[in-house]
């Protein structure tokens, strides 16, 4: 290989879509002889309530709750949280039931326990698996301390529409990064052996492609073609299970017709036919009931059996699953289709080591909850997963000897909304604000603090006749701007500073579950602080809170320097301190086509070349009023200093449709500062059976550089993994030219091709 002498070192990458090649195994002789033991004592009522979930209250256990674990009517319990808790209700399935079959206790461990962690949209902005599994392990030691035994996680939908709240759960739009951040989640919950004290079983959600809900609405119905479930939306659910995922969760959408809870295409044909899945499926929130309103169903019953039969193993809280009593005493509901679904939940139970150690020692919740290296960990987590979007003449990061801060903004003060959306049992009073982290970070600084406005809860628009509430242009309520929110106010405390700090976006309970937007603009008055904050003259730092993209043309054009910040959990207000004033620097990319407006979802980097990409003329496709290219692309995200791109190498000019693809880049920090870049890399078939996208990322490495350092990074990716469904959805790798880029983000790179050759 001929690289720049300059060249410090060489970074080997060998990369490939699958997981670990050793994942859990669930099925054992030992293990299936107690199962086999155990269904031969069991009722049928005993056996359906392994399959039944219900909720307990307030994270505790109720009455009625608890004389039906007594009876064996119910196998799984979520929300009761806590090591006295727990093991009460655990107490009484192990002890005063007939059979003596624990309880697994459920609960959403999204990003964080108390712990609570940047959210996994930021966090899978770092392009780091290593650190995403470090967090989800801090996650699972305390979570099981509380004796919490299952955490309904990972959340691994890809999803192309930022006006779907639940993007900020997931990794984003691409793939082969959901796949890896999957796995790395799996492995974090998981540890060596689910078995283990500190170790939970991961339930991956949601199955299968919830994240493409039409227009972005919650629970809405999905569409797709099987080329587009299989290459976008199923590589990382498949990833999880190859990492060894002991359950997966249903998906509350239709899907192609068939709601995914009733889905045996998705449940049975794929997940244990094609994939072997040993584990069981578990039901959404309500989700079997919910398929009379789907139109499949006519009664709970109904919906009980089609489920079943499909492949869904328990039915979360709705009670509909109690129906397959007296459906199997009937003969309608098979035996043995009942007794599979009871073998799959007793197996997890087993390999979760219930049946051995079903309590939780008290003595942990003390000891593993908020302890000082995870706190240090989601500091670093959060360092990781802020994107600079633009630093124009190097505005960032700021001097340490500024004299007077202005922090201005709704959000810079607000510990809540630190947290992010399903902050699991996290606590306001943990986070540390923006506002908190600069006091601290410069002691010897004025800092002046203005709120600006507030943000209200978003409205829906009234309907149609009905009298107007007070709305923006977009339908979103008012900011109230009462006490202690002025943007006069803040005007004046932005003129007696040298840098403005503004802190904009939307409240932590505008992302998340039920939280669907039909604009991406700021809520509220926002964009009146933001644009008198502006007209100051005064240097100007904007950061972002927020779940989703959001409509940033106008502070782009007008606002020197943009920070992506998402919800980064407690350590929030101190790193972003760090990277503000230069002790960390921003290292992060977009998992995610940044939209410039609304009018262009969905945007994705991956998608096809049409007929017609691109003409002098109209007659292409595009817009008449709009650029069709997103505001900043997929992998994007600027650091404190610059790289450069040099000496491509294919190692490997033709391979066979079974050989490994080498490819080597040279990477050289051109700036002034240490600094990390993501180096990416890119494959395109340019003929294949079907049509494929322009891009796709198949590899991705962190690269630490000190100034004028060069690195060369190399990647060794299976030809396997580069190849594609035909017509009959068999996976080929066809012959022919593949073009190949290493890149700093989908639209940028030095490129080079390589053959496949024929057999």
């Amino acid at each position: 290989m001929l690289l720049a002498r300059k060249v410090s070192a060489i970074l080997v990458i060998l990369l490939c879509t699958c997981a670990p090649a050793v994942p859990q195994q669930f099925v054992d002789n030992a293990t299936e002889r107690r199962i086999d033991s155990l269904l031969k004592q069991m009722t049928i009522e005993e056996k359906v309530g392994q399959l039944v979930q219900l909720s307990g209250e307030s994270n505790h256990s109720t009455p009625r709750l608890d004389e039906m674990v007594k009876q064996g009517k119910v196998g799984s319990v979520l929300n009761v949280v806590g090591a006295e808790e727990t093991n009460a209700v655990q107490k009484i399935a192990v002890e005063q039931s007939r059979l003596k079959i624990p309880l697994i206790i459920g609960y959403d461990v999204i990003h964080g326990f108390r712990t609570i962690f940047p959210v996994p949209i930021a966090s899978a902005s770092s392009f780091d698996p290593q650190i995403i599994e470090q967090a989800q392990r801090v996650a699972a030691k305390e979570a099981t301390a509380a004796g919490v035994k299952w955490a309904f996680a990972p959340m691994v939908d890809i999803a192309r529409d930022p006006r779907w709240g639940r993007m900020v759960e997931g990794a984003g739009e691409d793939p082969y990064l959901g796949s890896m951040i999957a796995a790395a989640q799996v492995r974090g919950f998981q540890g060596e052996n689910m078995a283990n004290p500190d170790s939970m079983v991961a339930c991956t959600k949601h199955y299968a492609a919830y994240g493409a809900v039409e227009a972005g609405r919650d629970y809405n119905t999905v569409d797709i073609s099987e080329q587009l479930l299989r290459e976008i939306y199923l590589p990382p659910f498949h990833a999880a299970v190859k990492a060894g995922t002991g359950t997966l969760m249903a998906a509350f959408e239709d899907l192609n017709g068939v709601p995914a809870t009733a889905n045996h295409h998705t449940l049975t044909d794929i997940l244990r036919g094609e994939w072997n899945f040993q584990g069981f499926v578990d039901g959404d929130y309500g989700a079997v009931h919910e398929l009379i309103a789907h139109g499949v169903a006519q009664d709970d019953s109904q919906a009980s059996l089609k489920a079943i039969i499909a492949g869904l193993d328990m039915d979360m809280a709705d009670g509909a699953y109690s129906s397959l009593v007296s459906l199997a005493k009937s003969g309608k509901l098979a035996m043995p289709v009942l007794d599979e679904a009871v073998r799959r939940v007793l197996r997890i139970k087993f390999k979760a080591g219930l049946f051995d150690h079903p309590y939780t020692d008290l003595q942990r919740e003390q000891h593993d909850v908020l302890a000082p290296e995870g706190i240090q960990l989601a500091r670093k987590v959060a360092q990781e997963s802020m994107i600079l979007l633009k630093n124009e003449n190097d505005l960032l990061p700021l001097k340490k000897d500024v004299k007077t801060i202005a922090v201005i903004g709704p959000l810079a003060d607000s510990k809540a909304d630190q947290l992010g959306s399903w902050a699991s049992n996290g606590r306001a009073e943990d986070a540390i604000t923006p506002l908190e982290g600069i006091k601290t970070k410069l002691p010897q600084a004025e800092v002046l603090y203005a709120k600006g406005v507030d943000i209200m809860s978003m409205e829906k628009q009234p309907l149609a006749g009905a009298a107007p509430a007070p709305s923006t242009a977009t339908g979103v309520a008012q900011a109230n701007t009462g006490a202690g929110a002025s943007i006069d106010e803040a005007v004046k405390t932005v003129q007696k500073a040298d840098v403005t700090i503004l802190f904009l976006g939307e409240l932590a309970a505008m992302t998340g579950e039920a939280s669907s937007r039909a604009y991406l603009d700021f809520p509220g008055k926002q964009m009146d602080l933001l644009q008198a904050v502006v007209a100051t003259g005064k240097p100007v730092v904007l950061v972002l809170e927020s779940g989703r993209p959001l409509d940033i043309r106008w502070a782009n054009e007008h606002v020197p320097a943009i920070m992506q910040a998402w919800f980064l959990g407690v350590q929030s207000g101190n790193a972003l301190a760090d990277v503000l004033f230069g002790d960390a620097s921003p290292s992060a990319r977009l998992p995610l086509s940044w939209p410039r407006t609304v009018g262009q979802i969905p945007i994705y980097y991956n998608h096809k070349s049409t007929g017609r990409p691109s003409s002098p003329d109209r007659w292409h496709t595009g817009y008449l009023d709009e650029s069709k290219e997103p505001l900043f692309p997929f992998g994007y995200g600027l650091t404190y200093t610059t790289f450069k791109y040099v000496n491509l190498h294919v190692e490997t000019p033709t391979v066979s449709s079974t050989g490994m693809i080498h490819v080597s880049g040279e990477i050289q920090n051109t700036g002034q500062r240490e600094g990390t870049e993501v180096v990416q890399l890119y494959v395109h078939n340019r003929v294949a059976p079907t049509s494929r996208p322009v891009r796709e990322l198949k590899g991705f490495t962190r690269v630490t550089l000190a100034p004028g350092q060069s690195k060369a990074v190399e990647f060794f990716i299976a030809a396997q993994d580069v190849g594609s469904y035909d017509t009959d959805m068999k996976w080929v790798v066809p012959s022919g030219t593949y073009d190949v880029w290493v890149a700093p983000n989908s639209a940028e790179g030095i490129q080079g091709t390589f053959e496949v050759a024929a057999k």
